[in-house]
């Protein structure tokens, strides 16, 4: 992991003040100051930020959060607004959060001090579950879409003015229920397994369709139930079960798959010199 990033992530200091701190001299690698921000940090080696030792914890702790509407999902905000580390208790201000629900979005934002877990969850095709309301009937071709997916070269309907994302391949939504509808609106109920950014503004905002409220209610297993908004809990036992299975079998799977791509290197090493045998 990058230095900055190595340090925003066990301490309270953001990716830039560990920037400016390790500009400054504040930080040390092994007892020695260290000015190369993109430093790997490796295995052993000890950081030290103002000569205060770096320790990442080995054990996990995850917290879920409802997170309110008007409250960015980043340490700290160039326009001053307010972001959720000003809202969540202290202790939890070095806590990574779990993906990002934008400004105007609320519901389950799930947050823990391990990097690792967070990127895996992150990366995932976990089940994301939301609730939703648009300015206008669903539409047949909104069906369609849904359950077909749909690929767009355009996709900046939805998206934020400043985003560099234009085009945007969304696979077909997991479940999906309309729960009311009227003349000017409908509310549904809607189940995707990729978390890009804007997704679903974006899908709705190609047929010209405005995102009225997006609620985030489950992710991969985790329901947001009846936690008020702004509160947070810890993950139950079952729920850090189902955590730990998830990473054992996640390790599992990359170490099949670095093992199958080795041995199709070799495959393909004993292909060549056969080939080459052959000609000779």
């Amino acid at each position: 992991m990058r230095l900055n990033k190595y340090i925003s992530h066990h301490t309270k200091y953001s990716r830039r003040e560990a920037d400016r701190l390790i500009e400054e001299g504040e930080v040390k690698l092994n007892r020695k100051v260290i000015r190369e921000f993109g430093y790997e940090v490796q295995d052993g080696d000890q950081v030290s930020v103002k000569d205060r030792p770096v320790k990442p914890s080995s054990e996990v702790t995850v917290i879920v959060y409802n997170k309110p509407k008007g409250v960015l999902v980043t340490k700290k905000d160039d326009r001053g607004r307010a972001t959720i580390y000003h809202k969540l208790p202290g202790k939890f201000r070095h806590f990574v959060p779990v993906g990002r629900l934008d400004y105007a979005s609320e519901g389950l934002l799930i947050l823990t001090d391990n990097i690792e877990v967070a990127t895996a969850l992150m990366e995932s095709d976990l089940e994301r579950t939301y609730n939703l309301k648009i300015d206008k009937p669903i539409t047949q071709e909104m069906v369609t879409a849904m359950k077909e997916g749909l690929v767009l070269d355009d996709a900046r309907a939805g998206g934020h003015e400043k985003s560099k994302i234009y085009s945007m391949e969304f696979a077909p939504f997991a479940h999906f229920e309309i729960r009311a509808e009227g003349k000017s609106f409908t509310k549904l109920r809607v189940t995707i397994t990729e978390g890009k950014n804007r997704e679903l503004r974006r899908f709705f905002g190609h047929f010209d369709a405005k995102v009225l409220d997006l609620k985030r209610v489950a992710y991969g297993g985790i329901e947001l139930n009846n936690l008020p908004t702004n509160k947070t809990r810890f993950f139950t036992r079952r729920e850090y079960d189902d955590l730990h299975k998830f990473i054992k079998q996640l390790k599992a799977e990359k170490k099949a798959e670095a093992k199958n791509r080795v041995n199709a290197l070799k495959q393909e090493e004993a292909n060549l010199k056969a080939k080459k045998k052959k000609k000779d």
